[in-house]
């Protein structure tokens, strides 16, 4: 069975882990603008097209001190993270922020960023969350030409058709590498634990897109695609997260029980990858066809599409990749997905599909107790998965 190559991973994951440190580099060394957005659905191509750098705001890892204070404990670990990086400077490197989307909880995130720093310049162009409203595709659409506007203000350019459209080719580029990743991983043909396509999907969120379509040719080239798949694996799909990376340790404690993660919904995931943008016509509408279409590839519980659902999403999703279960990481607070859940469970248990439940949060997961509680899980997957004796 394949593995990826060390060295190049070592690369990605260094710019995966510390971004604020490989945004300050670029910086240094292009002598351009670091533009920060956050999930879920920012077009990052409007900022490369630009000539800056476009990077989503990660959660850090380092412990909240100053952003105790300026938002409520029961607000998300992604956004006191974020607020507490705004108050303390980590986020200094940063010329603007952006958001397509966001949640109250992020809109006080946010806030904190325009009190900390009231210099930057903060623009909110929020997308609408009812897809199929005759309203819509024209909403979106201006709020697509606002986003160009408000980056050529602070970057100090004009941005062409012709760049912007490079810039759609590249990106769709990266997310085609990145799936041709995934569909190695769900065949068994590449072993990518879940914590390695993390930081294959983080790191495209932060590192220039040249970079990181250079390094995932490099890992796809000495990869063979007919590679022997490993048998008798309990095979699990990873659910949830919508805006932030769950936590390295829990992802590798999941598939130190016994277990191989062949796919994922999660936002630094495939649901991140999972739709190109249109490379003919005009490039803003183009735009604005992607964010639509997101929704129907992966659903989100953000969003309202007539007809589409997470929960069949994921069930098409566990047969297409043989999963024999799901593990659903619930961040924290995050109320999208804790009013969502009861419906998603309903349809699981209707079709007798293994789930478990795992809530993470910012300061801490413990280890040991979600050890016991995912061998637990294992277990009982195997059992049903053993013959009945004749």
């Amino acid at each position: 069975m394949n593995e990826l190559d060390p060295t190049v991973m070592s690369s990605l994951r260094a710019a995966a882990d510390d971004p604020v440190t490989y945004a300050q580099a670029w910086k240094t060394k292009n002598g351009n603008r670091v533009i920060g957005s956050f999930p879920m659905n920012f077009p990052s191509e409007i900022v490369h097209a630009a000539g800056a750098l476009p990077v989503i705001v990660q959660e850090s890892r380092t412990p909240i001190t100053e952003g105790r204070n300026l938002l409520a404990e029961f607000y998300c670990g992604y956004t006191r993270s974020v607020a507490d990086q705004a108050a303390v400077g980590e986020l200094d490197v940063f010329d603007g922020f952006v958001a397509a989307d966001h949640c109250v909880q992020l809109l006080g995130a946010v806030d904190v960023i325009r009190w900390a720093r009231p210099e930057k310049p903060v623009h909110f162009a929020q997308f609408t969350s009812a897809m199929d409203d005759p309203w819509t595709k024209p909403r979106v659409a201006g709020r697509v030409h606002e986003l160009k506007h408000e980056i050529e203000g602070v970057v100090g350019t004009t941005i062409t058709d012709e760049s912007l459209a490079e810039s759609i080719r590249l990106f769709n580029t990266n997310r085609r590498l990145l799936r041709e990743l995934y569909d190695l991983r769900r065949t068994g043909r590449a072993r990518i634990t879940a914590s390695d396509m993390q930081v294959l999907v983080k790191s495209s969120m932060v590192m220039d897109i040249d970079e990181h379509n250079a390094a995932l040719n490099g890992l796809l080239v000495r990869l063979d695609p007919n590679a022997d798949a490993p048998g008798d694996l309990v095979r699990l799909h990873l659910s949830g997260h919508f805006c932030h990376a769950p936590r390295p340790e829990v992802l590798d404690v999941i598939e130190e029980s016994g277990v191989i993660v062949v796919d994922d919904d999660l936002y630094t995931g495939f649901r991140y990858i999972s739709t190109d943008v249109p490379e003919h016509g005009d490039p803003l509408e183009a735009l604005s066809v992607w964010y639509l279409d997101r929704n129907d590839n992966a659903p989100c519980p953000t969003r309202v599409t007539v007809g589409v659902d997470w929960d069949t999403y994921l069930i098409d999703s566990l047969e297409r990749s043989r999963s024999n279960g799901v593990v659903v990481l619930m961040a924290k607070f995050c109320e999208p997905h804790m009013l969502y859940y009861p419906e998603l469970r309903k349809a699981l248990d209707a079709r007798g599909i293994p789930l478990l439940l795992l809530e993470t949060e910012h300061e801490g997961n413990p280890v040991e107790t979600l050890r016991t509680k995912i061998e637990t899980f294992v277990e009982r997957i195997r059992r049903q998965l053993a013959p009945v004796p004749s």
